[in-house]
């Protein structure tokens, strides 16, 4: 039983008869009784909430951002039942409304649409579908909650996908769609032009400058059908949240894990439109997620359904046992893009072990989200904190250029950028070895 506002209204009202009545106590035990009884009555009175039946149809899948609406059916096998319906979700899925009113006669359907927001990426279930029956009197009813299955996948909101449109125009240059200034060193024989000031003299094809009166160079279509790894660092560096986040503008931004993986979901489109193979590992000391071997008609919505539930784990990223998952997946020669942080204690303790046999049997990318907070500090000089904070910023600034430089000595390519920026940075690095016959 539940007891409604209008009962302790009524409780307060009598608190004044009994103030003023000659015998306080009895006048007291008389109203309490009667509103007791009253309330009792009422809430007897009320439909049994238990009798309802739920079904919920709603979709499976939304982008981070957009709103869902989930319909809960409502079927009474009673009397007229009044009062309220609630349909619980975790507080991340910003469920709207609270509550629906709910005046459902006897033997009848009703239906109430909750919409949801989700303001985090992964798998939202719903709680509870709460019921509350209120009598006629509107003093007291009962409530009861029952579980209703129902589960939605926020996926990534992929929002780098803007910058696809620049970079297919790019790729359609390279592959010899459209005029193009440069011809990649590939192993596909493409055309034959003549040599220009900075080409390279290996190039030269003898016997056509033999029959003409200048000098000819092959040019080559950059290697198509290769493959390329991206391998998601979930480790605890993967936690932080820098930048602002973009779907709701909260302040604490989104965890870096969220902006690597807008950052591989453009690259991958990239890569599938450029012909080559895509696969995912997710990895910190276990895997997490894997995509290998998918056909290209499914990869894409294969990568972001196993993307959507992963969360940064705290723990230290264990690169050996990353290595060894990529050994048994992966043949050599890959293109493996790494996706984490340049924190100079964690790759000193994982990376950089390993980086010698990593780059022996791959080419190597290692991408990194800048935190845009540590430049604004760098620049700080209004007051003795402020400075101090420089200092700091300046610190960190100088060891993340530092671990990019002992990367890049053992043959990395290192792409350090803020998080806005990351996905298209990368893309152009792809696109650039493309062009360059590197891939």
């Amino acid at each position: 039983m539940i007891l409604t506002g209008r009962a302790a209204l009524i409780a307060l009202i009598c608190a004044l008869p009994v103030a003023l009545a000659p015998w306080p106590a009895t006048a007291f035990a008389v109203l309490l009784a009667g509103l007791g009884i009253a309330v009792v009555i009422d809430a007897a009175l009320a439909a049994d909430p238990a009798v309802l039946r739920f079904n919920r149809s709603m979709d499976g899948a939304v982008r981070l951002g957009e709103s869902v609406p989930t319909t809960l059916s409502i079927i009474n096998g009673g009397r007229r039942l009044r009062g309220q319906v609630r349909d619980a979700w975790p507080p991340s899925a910003c469920a709207a409304p609270r509550a629906h009113p709910l005046d459902l006669p006897a033997e009848r359907e009703h239906r109430v649409v909750t919409v949801l927001r989700p303001s985090r990426r992964g798998d939202q279930c719903a709680a509870r579908v709460t019921v509350r029956s209120i009598g006629p009197l509107g003093l007291a009813g009962r409530q009861r909650s029952r579980t209703v299955p129902g589960q939605v996948r926020v996926l990534p909101p992929f929002l780098s996908r803007r910058h696809l449109p620049a970079r297919l125009a790019r790729l359609r240059e390279i592959d010899g769609n459209l005029p193009a200034l440069v011809r990649g060193q590939g192993s596909e024989f493409d055309s034959l032009r003549e040599y220009v000031a900075g080409d390279d003299v290996r190039s030269i094809d003898w016997r056509a400058t033999a029959r003409r009166a200048d000098v000819v160079v092959r040019t080559w279509r950059p290697e198509r059908d290769r493959r390329v790894v991206i391998v998601l660092d979930t480790g605890r560096t993967a936690a932080g949240r820098i930048g602002v986040d973009p779907t709701s503008r909260d302040p604490a931004g989104w965890p870096r894990l969220d902006w690597s993986m807008d950052a591989a979901l453009l690259l991958a489109a990239l890569a599938l439109r450029a012909g080559d193979h895509v696969d995912l590992l997710a990895h910190d000391q276990v895997t997490r997620a894997g995509v290998f071997g998918a056909s290209r008609t499914r990869l894409f919505a294969q990568l972001v359904d196993a993307m959507a539930p992963l969360q940064p784990a705290l723990v230290e990223s264990d690169a050996t046992a990353m290595l060894a998952t990529l050994s048994r997946r992966a043949r050599r020669d890959n293109l493996v893009v790494l996706l984490t942080d340049l924190n100079a204690s964690a790759l000193e303790e994982g990376l950089l072990p390993v980086l010698p046999k990593l780059t022996a049997e791959h080419q190597v990318i290692l991408a990194a989200v800048a935190d845009p907070r540590v430049e604004r500090l760098a620049q700080g000089r209004a007051d003795a904190a402020a400075v101090y904070d420089a200092g700091a910023a300046e610190r960190s600034r100088n060891q993340r250029q530092a671990i990019a430089a002992r990367l890049r000595r053992a043959g990395v390519d290192v792409i350090d950028a803020p998080p806005d920026e990351l996905a298209p940075a990368l893309a152009d690095a792809y696109l650039a070895m493309k062009a360059a016959g590197r891939l």
